[in-house]
């Protein structure tokens, strides 16, 4: 069975992944294959380079082919992406296409 992450509540990335998912997949022992991870809010912060268990986390994913994705407002605002939103304009209309948004400083794999 394959199964997709969304860290959507506080700690949801330093406790349930860091302390939880993230060492079950190391060892091989969680149980069902990851497919995705996708980090929104300050969840977003274990993606950064350097972060302890993003690090981790990346190689993780690049040995099990695990996708990792953030929120691109959420990025933006945390100084983790360059650029515009991907799918709304800055008065917060929907956009038909996409705006140019390129994450930066965080680990290999997002």
């Amino acid at each position: 069975m394959k199964v997709a992450y969304v860290f959507t509540h506080p700690r949801g990335g330093t406790y349930k992944l860091g302390q939880m998912i993230l060492p079950q997949l190391e060892v091989g022992v969680h149980g069902v294959e990851v497919a995705r991870m996708f980090f929104f809010d300050d969840n977003c912060f274990v993606l950064r380079k350097g972060d302890p268990i993003g690090e981790r986390l990346a190689k993780v994913a690049e040995g099990q082919n695990i996708l990792l994705m953030m929120c691109d407002l959420c990025a933006l605002e945390r100084n983790l992406a360059e650029g515009e939103p991907r799918w709304c304009n800055p008065d917060g209309t929907g956009r038909k296409e996409p705006g140019k948004c390129i994450v930066k400083d965080v680990v290999a794999g997002v």
